[in-house]
């Protein structure tokens, strides 16, 4: 993205009532901003493609990683892009820990998106055996917090 278009986009965030602004382009995503005066701007380049590798010597056999294990049970998703906090506030105990029992409609986390804190529960009963979202860090919607078995 070039120079000016940023700059136009930054100024246009500043002047306006948005508070936020993402735009993703085949060279990279840009995510713009606004807390309290100051524009905050964020560039994430995209990945430049892959060169064609070169085929192997047939004498050197390629080890391959294993891929790392889908978790199993029940994903819990996030419904909403937003921040996901654990505990109602920064002192609080958090909601749920591994090992919890939750049933259908138990408050799990909240997601806060535009200011308003949304309570998220569970869809099923069962025993939190993992937890996929970080305190106090950004979530895309789809994305997974919870595995509930």
């Amino acid at each position: 993205m070039d120079l000016r278009k940023l700059k136009t986009l930054i100024d246009l965030v500043s002047e306006s009532n948005v508070s936020e602004l993402e735009i993703t382009e085949a060279e990279g995503k840009v995510r713009i901003v606004k807390s309290g005066g100051a524009v905050v701007q964020q560039f994430v380049a995209a990945p430049a493609p892959a060169p064609a590798a070169a085929p192997a010597p047939a004498a050197a056999p390629v080890a391959e990683l294993p891929a790392p294990a889908a978790p199993t049970g029940h994903i819990v998703k996030s419904p909403m892009v937003g921040t996901f906090y654990r505990a109602s506030s920064p002192g609080a105990k958090a909601f749920v820990e591994v090992g919890s029992q939750v049933k259908e409609g138990d408050t799990i986390c909240i997601i806060e998106a535009m200011k308003i804190l949304n309570e998220i529960e569970a869809d099923k009963s069962g025993t939190v055996t993992r937890i996929l979202g970080e305190n106090g860090q950004a979530v895309e919607y789809g994305q997974p917090l919870f595995v509930i078995e």
